[in-house]
């Protein structure tokens, strides 16, 4: 499924409206260049699970957890070195628990559920604020519609 938003703020709504759809045990990898939005992304995800508090980037702790509807567990793995420091920490733990774990460069972990939701976020050429957003679910068919429905406003392959 592919969609597009057209500023930080469309963005933060897409993320918002995906993060009405989590679950408990949710997992939602996040991939993109530097600065084409994870963390935007990821922020309107806590607002989707009812999280107003500021959200810094969690880039110096590699996870923040915060309370939502259902626990959110925000992972910024892009200063990892190796992927083995995500397991030895027990940061593998929070992901397919009570909450929903948003992991922003997971490929740094070789984290691998069985179930998730491949987010991939690149920018556009005709502008520099916009942004085409590549969903996959991975597992999680029986709730396709549900959250196609929920993006539809943003979908672009139609």
């Amino acid at each position: 499924m592919l969609y597009r938003t057209d500023s930080p703020e469309a963005t933060t709504e897409f993320g918002r409206a995906l993060g009405g759809q989590l679950a408990p045990g949710d997992v939602v990898l996040l991939a993109g260049d530097l600065g084409a939005g994870k963390s935007v992304l990821a922020r309107g995800l806590a607002r989707g699970l009812g999280i107003a508090q500021a959200m810094p980037s969690p880039t110096f702790t590699l996870m923040q957890p915060y309370e939502g509807r259902i626990p959110f567990y925000h992972f910024d793995l892009y200063r990892l070195d190796d992927p083995d420091q995500f397991f030895e920490a027990g940061l593998d733990e929070f992901v397919g628990g009570d909450g929903a774990a948003v992991i922003e460069w997971p490929d740094r972990a070789d984290v691998a559920p069985d179930a998730y939701m491949d987010v991939r976020l690149a920018r556009c050429e005709d502008s520099d604020e916009a942004r085409v957003i590549s969903l996959a679910l991975v597992g999680l068919e029986e709730r396709r519609a549900g959250i196609e429905r929920a993006l539809a406003g943003w979908r672009i392959d139609a």
